[in-house]
């Protein structure tokens, strides 16, 4: 059973609509842990987060992680999420899932016909999705947008 503080609330997801566009800058130099060059610093282009983040804006949206259970994946609560609904949902993938009643984000794994779904935070055990039961993924995670 996943804890309620584990569910992702319904309007922490937003789907994709590319109507602004914010163009940024984007340099063609990459950047140094060291002492960087002056002469690397060439404008290459501009940057669009859509073009470079969302490959399918029609399956695309945005959800607001609650909840520790994945920060053993560098998800932590307050990060948005960019999840794709047309990706398969392999074994080892980060997904969005429905089950018990709410959405989750958890790691994906294929045991025969059970599914098991993992969390990334010890303090959190294993689901196991038997065949027959309310589940379903709601899409792949492609992306994690943090503030530091």
């Amino acid at each position: 059973m996943i804890d309620r503080i584990d569910h992702l609330e319904p309007d922490a997801m937003v789907k994709v609509t590319a109507s602004t566009r914010y163009l940024m800058p984007f340099f063609s130099s990459l950047v140094q842990g060291g002492f960087p060059s002056p002469a690397e610093s060439y404008l290459d282009k501009v940057c669009d987060l859509n073009d470079l983040c969302i490959t399918s804006p029609e399956a695309t949206y945005f959800v607001r992680v609650t909840g520790d259970s994945m920060i053993g994946d560098r998800i932590e609560p307050g990060d948005v999420l960019i999840v794709d609904c047309s990706r398969t949902p392999s074994d080892g993938k980060i997904v969005i899932v429905w089950y018990d009643g709410g959405h989750a984000v958890k790691r994906i794994r294929y045991v025969d016909k059970m599914i098991v779904l993992e969390s990334s935070n010890s303090n959190y055990t294993p689901i196991y999705v038997h065949p027959g039961e309310n589940f379903s993924v709601t899409g792949v995670v492609t992306y994690n947008l943090q503030k530091f």
